[in-house]
């Protein structure tokens, strides 16, 4: 998990309203983030990452909306477990298998099924 934000919800979604109904006034957006970051108090790059997100969770940019990201991390949080469980059916499968064969390498694996 990433550190908190110094910045409210708020803030940031004040502040990515501001770029998007400004960026016709400026050159480009990126203009626009400069020009905000500063009266906003964050750097040009953080507001850049919000205006990015906040457009990909409205649709206008492709990626990975901000619901998607938390269930992707939800799912890299479980992964760890299953690979430990994996790794450890595994060796025992080997170590039964350099000992009596493939046959007890087969009912091994079941029953560490079995057992889970």
């Amino acid at each position: 998990m990433g550190r908190p934000s110094r910045f409210p919800a708020e803030v940031r979604e004040r502040a990515v309203r501001l770029v998007l109904e400004n960026a016709e006034a400026h050159d480009s957006q990126w203009a626009a983030i400069e020009s905000i970051a500063g009266k906003m108090g964050c750097s040009a790059e953080t507001l850049r990452k919000w205006v990015r997100r906040a457009e990909c969770d409205q649709g206008v940019r492709t990626g990975l909306t901000s619901s998607e990201c938390e269930r992707l991390k939800a799912v890299r949080a479980i992964v760890p477990a299953s690979r430990s469980w994996t790794y450890t059916r595994n060796r025992s499968c080997a170590a039964s298998f350099a000992v009596l064969g493939r046959r007890a390498c087969s009912s091994a694996f079941h029953c560490a099924i079995d057992a889970r």
